[in-house]
C-alpha cells in the first residue's frame, strides 16, 4: 500500500488550509487505496475571522488546528521522515503560503518553513513525488530555489502569482482547476484548484487527478 504524507496548513482558507481541497485530497487518496499520514507544523498563527476576513488579533496552533481535519489523526511535520512516506502531497488555502512558508509576505524571496523543507526535499531527494494545490506550488518553488532550476508547475493562470513562482527559477504553466500540471522528470504534479474553480466539482476533478499521478509515481 501507498503511503502518502498529507502536509496542512491550519484549518479554514484564509488562515490555514483550505477545507474542500484537504477534504478531496484525502477523499482521492482513499479511492486510490493509499493509507494516510496526515502532519502539520507545530506553530502559532494570527487567525483571520472567515466572516469578515480580517485578522482578529488571536492565535492559535497550525498542528492543533489541522487536527480538526484529520480527526486527530496527525504527525507533527518534524517527526516525519522521508523514509516514513512514499509521497507528498500540499493542499492549498492561504495557510500554504502564509504558514508553511512566507510567499505571501515575501513573494520570490521567501523561505519554507524549515521542519517542511526539511521533509519535503528529503522527499524529492529520495526520488518520490510531491503533489502541491492551489497556492501550494508557490512552497515547491521557493523550496527547489537555488537548488535546482526549471522545476515545472501551476497555478492557474494569474499573471503576477506567475511571474513570482518564475522569479524563484520555477517554470510556470497555464493551466484549468480540472487539469493538472506534470513534470515527470522532478517528479512534481500541480493542479490550481481553488486558484481558478468555480466550485467542489472542479476542485475535486484536478485533485483527483493529482493524486492518480502522485500515486502512480510513487508505485
Amino acid at each position: 500500500m501507498v503511503k502518502v504524507g498529507v502536509c496542512l496548513s491550519g484549518c479554514g482558507v484564509f488562515d490555514g488550509a483550505e477545507i474542500t481541497e484537504a477534504v478531496c485530497t484525502l477523499l482521492a487518496l482513499d479511492k486510490a487505496g493509499a493509507q494516510v499520514v496526515c502532519m502539520a507544523p507545530d506553530m502559532e498563527f494570527d487567525v483571520v475571522d472567515h466572516v469578515t476576513q480580517k485578522a482578529t488579533g488571536e492565535k492559535r496552533n497550525v498542528l492543533v488546528e489541522a487536527a480538526r481535519i484529520a480527526r486527530g489523526e496527525i504527525r507533527n511535520v518534524a517527526e516525519v521522515k522521508a523514509s516514513d512516506l512514499d509521497a507528498l502531497i500540499f493542499p492549498g488555502g492561504f495557510g500554504a503560503a502564509k504558514n508553511l512558508c512566507d510567499f505571501a509576505f515575501a513573494g520570490a524571496d521567501g523561505s519554507v518553513h524549515p521542519d517542511v523543507a526539511r521533509l519535503a526535499w528529503e522527499v524529492h531527494q529520495a526520488g518520490k513525488p510531491i503533489g502541491a494545490i492551489c497556492i501550494a506550488p508557490a512552497l515547491l518553488a521557493l523550496l527547489f530555489k537555488g537548488r535546482k532550476q526549471g522545476v515545472k508547475l501551476t497555478i492557474g493562470t494569474d499573471e503576477g502569482t506567475a511571474k513570482a513562482l518564475e522569479a524563484a527559477g520555477a517554470v510556470h504553466e497555464n493551466h484549468s482547476p480540472e487539469e493538472i500540471c506534470l513534470d515527470k522528470e522532478n517528479k512534481v504534479v500541480t493542479t490550481p484548484a481553488y486558484m481558478l474553480a468555480q466550485g467542489p466539482a472542479q476542485v475535486w476533478a484536478g485533485i483527483e487527478k493529482l493524486v492518480q499521478a502522485v500515486v502512480s509515481l510513487a508505485g
